[in-house]
């Protein structure tokens, strides 16, 4: 079953986030992972979600979507987003009917 990690990242130091965005792409795929969402323009439609810099990310299963989180490379790359941004983080699994 696919698992998901959802991002709302606030960018404090955009050349920061920069090059954090060069780092995680490639580890992203290197452990399978998909962008399906990517920072892109957030509408609000209900209540005031608090939305920024929106980030989904789809692994085939919610071990390999943690192998990629706790890797070193992701911590290394994670540290520089910390440094360049605040954000809320979270996992969750997909729904297999």
């Amino acid at each position: 079953m696919s698992a998901y990690l959802i991002c709302n990242i606030t960018v404090t130091d955009p050349v920061g986030f920069g090059r954090y965005r060069e780092l995680a792409a490639p580890i992203i795929a290197q452990f399978g992972g998909r962008y399906l969402v990517r920072g892109g323009a957030v509408t609000d439609l209900e209540g005031t979600p608090g939305l920024q810099r929106v980030v989904v990310l789809q692994f085939d299963t919610m071990d390999a979507l943690k192998t990629f989180y706790y890797s070193p490379e992701y911590t290394a790359a994670k540290a520089v987003r910390e440094a360049a941004s605040t954000a809320n983080v979270a996992i969750v699994e997909g729904y297999a009917a």
